[in-house]
C-alpha cells in the first residue's frame, strides 16, 4: 500500500515550481498501546464532553471554541471566524531564503517529513530544487499551512527527495539562562580535563539507531505475552544507585581503568572468533 501523504501542494523557488506531498518521516504506531476500559465488565469507555459547572453530557452540535479572557470568561469564537484568516502559503511552500545548516539552533527543529514529486511532470522541477540545495551545501527555509497553522520548514536533500523539519518559533523557545545561572564557572586542572578526555576516547563510536534497543516497550510486550499464556510476572530487581563520587580525580583514574580492561576481552574474542572461522576453513 501508498504511503498516504500528510499534505498536498506546491514547491516553489523564483518562478520554478512543482507538485508534491509530505509524509510523516516518523511513526509511533508500532509502540504498545492502550485503551481505558471498565475493569468490571472489561468494556472499551467512549469519551464524553461533559459541562464543568453543571456535570451534564454536552451534544456535538453544542461544543464550540473559547479563549480565556479571565477565570471562568470565555471569548467565544466561530469556526466561520477562523476560516476567514487568509494564510498566502495555504497550498505552496514558497522557499524565501538559503541559510547555513550549522546557523540553526538544534532546539527549533520540530517535525520531520518526507517531500516527494506527485507527478511526473513535476520532476524535473523537483530535482532542480534539489540538486541545488545540495550542491549549495544549505537548507532551504519556507512556510507551510497544515490544519490551518503557518509553519516555517527546513528543507534539506535527503537521498533521492527532500526532507522537510517543522521548526518551531522563537516565542516557542525557552531561554537557557534562568536553568543555567547557578551553575559556577569553574577553572578545571589539566589532568582533570585529560583524563576526561581520554575516557571519551575509549567510547567513540559511530551512530547506529539500530542498535539502540526500546528496553521499555520490549517489557511490555514481554508483560502481553507472559499474561496471555497465563504466566505470572515478576518485578526485576531495583540496581543498586551509583555511588556518590567522593574524589573526582580517583573516579576518573578508575573509570580509566576499567575502560581499558573492557579492550583486551573485546580482541580476545575476536581472536577466538578469528580462529574458530578458520578452522572450519580448513575442514
Amino acid at each position: 500500500m501508498a504511503p498516504r501523504a500528510y499534505w498536498k501542494g506546491y514547491l516553489k523557488l523564483s518562478l520554478v515550481s512543482c507538485p508534491i506531498a509530505l509524509y510523516p518521516a516518523t511513526s509511533s504506531s508500532e509502540r504498545v498501546s492502550f485503551n481505558r476500559i471498565n475493569k468490571k465488565t472489561g468494556n472499551r469507555l467512549k469519551q464524553q464532553q461533559v459541562d464543568a459547572e453543571t456535570g451534564e453530557p454536552v451534544e456535538k452540535e453544542d461544543i464550540g471554541r473559547g479563549y480565556e479572557i479571565g477565570k471562568g470568561q470565555y471569548l467565544q469564537v466561530e469556526d466561520d471566524e477562523i476560516e476567514k484568516i487568509r494564510i498566502e502559503s495555504t497550498h505552496t511552500i514558497e522557499i524565501d531564503s538559503f541559510v547555513p545548516r550549522q546557523e540553526i539552533d538544534d532546539r527549533y527543529p520540530d517535525s520531520p517529513y518526507y517531500v516527494a514529486p506527485t507527478d511526473q511532470v513535476g520532476q524535473e522541477a523537483f530535482a532542480v530544487i534539489r540538486d541545488a540545495i545540495r550542491e549549495k551545501g544549505l537548507v532551504a527555509l519556507g512556510r507551510v499551512v497544515v490544519s490551518r497553522r503557518e509553519y516555517v520548514v527546513m528543507l534539506e536533500a535527503f537521498e533521492k527527495g527532500l526532507l522537510a523539519t517543522t521548526l518551531r518559533y522563537a516565542y516557542e523557545v525557552r531561554e537557557p539562562a534562568s536553568y543555567f545561572e547557578d551553575i559556577p564557572d569553574l577553572k578545571l586542572p589539566a589532568e582533570m580535563k585529560q583524563l576526561a578526555s581520554h575516557i571519551l576516547d575509549t567510547k567513540a563510536a559511530h551512530f547506529e539507531p539500530a542498535k539502540f534497543t526500546d528496553h521499555y516497550e520490549t517489557a511490555l510486550v514481554e508483560l502481553l505475552r507472559a499474561k496471555q499464556a497465563g504466566r505470572i510476572v515478576e518485578a526485576p530487581k531495583d540496581e543498586p544507585a551509583p555511588q556518590r563520587v567522593i574524589n573526582l580525580m580517583d573516579a576518573l583514574r578508575a573509570s580509566i581503568g576499567a575502560e581499558t580492561k573492557k579492550k583486551p576481552a573485546a580482541a580476545s574474542t575476536k581472536v577466538r572468533a578469528g580462529t574458530a572461522a578458520k578452522r572450519k576453513a580448513g575442514r
